[in-house]
């Protein structure tokens, strides 16, 4: 797995669990990547939108014919499964990115069983900022 290519825009990410509130880490790393180029999907059902785009209260309320490269997670932990077999269910195969702290073995097996890359406990906006350096 390319890391380069994968955090090269442009890209969709689907940040799941994105919050509204400046002080939060999926705040700062969504609008980080908003401005590098890369195409969010905000995924919180409890806000109506961030950054002035809509936001899905599920990934399967995401529609079709929307393409997602990355599925970026700060949920907990236990949360990730369900995370997992939402997109296994709406049949999608993008990129799984767990956030610093977020790891699940379980749900990293279940989606690698099903086509999915897995990267886990590590934060996309510090890898990227780490690339851009290369």
């Amino acid at each position: 797995m390319d890391l380069k290519t994968l955090l090269t825009p442009p890209k969709t990410i689907a940040v799941v669990g994105v919050s509204d509130k400046p002080d939060r880490p999926s705040y700062t790393v969504a609008k980080y990547l908003m401005e590098q180029g890369f195409t969010i999907l905000p995924i919180n059902p409890m806000i109506p939108s961030i950054f002035g785009i809509p936001s899905y209260p599920s990934i399967s309320a995401i529609p079709k014919t929307i393409h997602i490269d990355t599925v970026d997670i700060f949920r907990k932990s236990s949360e990730v499964q369900g995370i997992i077999e939402e997109l296994i269910s709406v049949k999608r195969t993008p990129l799984i990115w767990m956030q610093e702290g977020v790891v699940s073995e379980e749900a990293k097996a279940r989606a690698e069983k099903h086509g999915m890359d897995v990267i886990m406990d590590t934060c996309l906006m510090k890898e990227h900022k780490k690339i851009m350096l290369l």
